[in-house]
């Protein structure tokens, strides 16, 4: 009797349990594919849209980010685009993820040093890489997305080494700039050693920039520094800048902690924050 009344008591349970529903996915975007002429490729785009994006009716700032892949930086930036809009820290923004495939390659400028070519042959194409944001994916988001002509870029390492060339070099491409921890030691740092005179390249609209480092030391924060100083010492109209290093992290810890912050500067909201929301963002002056 054992047997037959464990099989009953089984058939009962099952009958008793809910039906559960069919698993609906969760989507948070979508990816395009552009056959890039000027990288001779096709290329990845990933796109996020702020939640409230279809039934707004609203145009969004646009936040462009640099090693965008689904691998790469995506997932993490979008979700703090979203927690900067739920605490009215930072707009939101819709996110365009630009993922790239050799970063030596697409984030680095020409270089003679023989030493960098033998390590990286295919260095040096970053003016390719900015062609094809400029030329292709800026007209796609332009023409598909409901966009305010507010822009910005975020990106760490190579992406900010690649993000203040383009501040210094093509400042009109995007209104705001964060470069976080970025490698301008490369090539002996000689972007830094030419930043006084590009400084001075023509500006059509206003610009800002968030710089921050982590605790990197060496040739990284040297060149940082210089950096600095040149900004301090070139100031233009229409061109504010930031410098928020944050020592106690990094270079693998700090994109995440202080993507919030440079989200903050470049795309601030009308909202008086709690000062005990710690919202408040540190920039220094140069050092001495």
């Amino acid at each position: 009797m054992i047997r037959p009344l464990a099989t009953l008591i089984g058939i009962a349970l099952a009958c008793a349990a809910p039906v559960a529903a069919q698993p609906v996915p969760i989507s948070i975007g979508e990816t395009h594919t552009i056959a890039s002429k000027p990288l001779g490729q096709d290329r990845v785009v990933n796109v996020y849209l702020p939640a409230d994006y279809a039934t707004s009716g609203k145009s969004y700032p646009v936040l462009y980010l640099i090693d965008g892949g689904l691998d790469q930086d995506f997932l993490h930036v979008t979700g703090t685009t979203a927690l900067g809009a739920l605490w009215a820290r930072s707009q939101p923004v819709i996110v365009i993820g630009i993922a790239t495939q050799d970063r030596r390659r697409e984030l680095t400028g020409l270089t003679q040093d023989p030493e960098l070519l033998k390590r990286y042959p295919t260095a040096g194409h970053s003016a390719e890489f900015r062609a094809f944001i400029r030329d292709e994916v800026m007209p796609m988001v332009a023409s598909r997305y409901r966009t305010n002509g507010e822009s910005g870029v975020i990106g760490e390492s190579l992406a900010g080494l690649f993000i203040v060339e383009t501040f210094l070099a093509e400042p009109d491409l995007f209104d705001h700039y964060a470069a976080i921890s970025p490698s301008l030691w490369w090539d002996r740092a000689r972007l830094v050693q030419a930043a006084a005179g590009l400084l001075k390249t023509p500006m059509l609209k206003p610009h800002r920039l968030y710089l921050t480092i982590a605790d990197e030391g060496g040739e990284m924060q040297a060149a940082t520094d210089n950096l600095v100083k040149a900004l301090a010492a070139n100031p233009r109209e229409g061109r504010t800048w930031c410098y928020a290093p944050h020592q106690q992290l990094t270079h693998a810890t700090i994109y995440h902690s202080v993507a919030p912050e440079a989200l903050q500067y470049l795309f601030p909201t009308p909202v008086e924050q709690d000062p005990q929301s710690g919202f408040d963002i540190a920039c220094q002056s140069p050092r001495s």
